[in-house]
């Protein structure tokens, strides 16, 4: 029994990895085909002048752009373009965690003596997950949409609409909100200190991710590995057609998928934020934090301080009262 569950995960992992295999979407097929077609299409015809008796065979053109660095080259590109994607995943994490302990302190901390503090405190707790909102679209370069409009008030959303950053403004609604209940006592110093440096590590967060998304990679480093590639690729063809014959096209169109593959997969996670499905699940993520955000809203700050443990009998006794079967 013990190891039927094993053997069903080897099934689901062995069904996944076929399914992967398998898979269009998300992978770079659709777009290396056309220049993969290119190069075997070239190869075609490079194929047929050398069956006409054309000298086109070139063995030495496999020096012409050497293996190793082209390789070398298509590494760097690829790490540079995964350290980018992983650091925004980071980013994002930072804002998962400073929004929930945000919220939490807000939530527990700030009392609400006066009628609509209660609601007040809720609208501003749930423009955390709004800020986080308006960060996506504002990496996307989209406008608020009905997403963040269902977080906020109608003067809010308008106004956003005519700012340039609207996450930055909705910080600053955060943080005039904290403030002003400092000045009124319901919130102390210390915990309006660690409420605002919280703040500013949200805001720390959408610099690091607008740094990532307006430093692309050098134009001229992207236009030399292109260059290079396509050299290496329409080379193929006369280093191989002596020794492949008919099977030049397949294996020259097989190396080009390779290495075309390769760079596009780099150029696809280079910015992090967009809607491809290699991208970061930005969409996920904002509705988890809605969702954690609204199940906090459900709970009664202050509930667990009015329950206390039941009495044992030797408390009774030094309180003097009688046991209940006394």
């Amino acid at each position: 029994m013990p190891d039927q569950p094993i053997k069903r995960n080897v099934r689901r992992y062995e069904q996944d990895w076929f399914r992967l295999l398998f898979s269009i979407r998300g992978s770079v097929i659709p777009a290396v085909m056309p220049r993969v077609l290119l190069c075997a299409f070239f190869s075609v015809g490079v194929l047929l002048l050398y069956a006409r008796g054309w000298p086109v065979s070139s063995p030495i053109l496999g020096s012409l752009v050497p293996s190793l660095v082209l390789g070398l080259l298509l590494v760097f590109r690829t790490n540079t373009s995964y350290e980018r994607f992983w650091e925004g995943r980071k980013l994002w994490g930072n804002v998962i965690n400073q929004t929930r302990n945000l919220a939490r302190q807000m939530w527990v901390a700030i009392e609400t003596p006066q009628p609509g503090d209660y609601e007040a405190k809720m609208a501003v707790v749930r423009q955390l997950p709004a800020f986080a909102v308006a960060m996506k679209l504002h990496l996307r370069g989209e406008a608020p949409a009905a997403e963040l409009a269902s977080l906020l008030t109608a003067d809010q959303f308008a106004k956003l609409r005519q700012m340039n950053n609207p996450p930055l403004e909705i910080a600053f609604w955060v943080a005039d909100y904290l403030q002003t209940q400092q000045i009124r006592g319901t919130l102390n110093p210390y915990q309006l200190t660690y409420c605002l440096e919280t703040l500013d590590g949200l805001v720390d967060a959408l610099g690091g991710c607008e740094r990532i998304l307006k430093t692309p990679v050098p134009v001229a480093y992207s236009i030399h590995l292109k260059q290079l590639l396509m050299l290496y690729c329409l080379a193929l063809p006369f280093q191989m057609v002596d020794s492949v014959g008919w099977g030049t096209p397949l294996l020259v169109g097989l190396i080009s998928f390779a290495v075309f593959g390769i760079e596009e997969i780099g150029i696809e996670i280079e910015n992090p934020f967009g809607h491809d499905p290699n991208d970061l699940p930005l969409d996920a993520i904002c509705l988890t934090m809605q969702q954690n955000i609204e199940d906090l809203i459900s709970l009664v700050p202050g509930v667990g301080r009015s329950h206390q443990l039941p009495k044992t009998a030797s408390d009774r006794e030094v309180h003097g009262e009688r046991s209940p079967a006394g």
